[in-house]
């Protein structure tokens, strides 16, 4: 499969284990992306970490070594729900940005949230909405299930209850 070729202004989804990494592409091979202090370029796992940082610099690096040995791809999901910037605007936002310490938080901080406004003007991830769904799902189904246990169980010791009575 031959992967896009980035234009200026493009997101790019760089596949991490367990998460994605969002970074911006400006020209000649360079990206802006937001980083906290433990996200190493092909860290896999040991880049989790980079959840509990509450700080990141905007970095501009190469893709090729932002990327490591990582999958990723073009992917500019949002361009049918929100209109772009003009390519040299994003490019010039990202820029100016670079090289600043910023808040980091998972939940509402993150590299997606950065690269999406910076595209868009709109802060948003899509990997926080899934995860919250996600959770939000198993909670409803565990408790779903507890209360059919509950249920279950009350209905059994009722029956026993009745037989000793008898």
């Amino acid at each position: 499969m031959a992967l896009a070729k980035p234009r200026p202004g493009d997101l790019i989804e760089i596949f991490r284990l367990g998460y994605q990494h969002w970074v911006v592409y400006v020209g000649d091979g360079y990206v802006v992306h937001l980083a906290p202090p433990s996200e190493i370029a092909g860290a896999g796992a040991a880049s989790l970490l980079s959840a509990l940082a509450d700080k990141a610099i905007v970095k501009k690096e190469l893709l090729s070594v932002v990327a490591g040995t990582d999958g990723y791809r073009v992917n500019n999901k949002h361009d049918d729900k929100y209109t772009p910037l003009p390519p040299n605007k994003i490019v010039q936002r990202a820029e100016e940005r670079v090289g600043q310490e910023v808040l980091y938080k998972l939940t509402s901080d993150n590299c997606e949230h950065f690269v999406n406004e910076l595209r868009y003007g709109v802060s948003r991830s899509d990997q926080v909405t899934d995860a919250l769904v996600a959770v939000g799902v198993t909670a409803g189904v565990l408790g779903v299930g507890l209360a059919a246990a509950g249920l279950i169980g009350f209905l059994l010791d009722r029956s026993k209850r009745e037989e000793h009575e008898q």
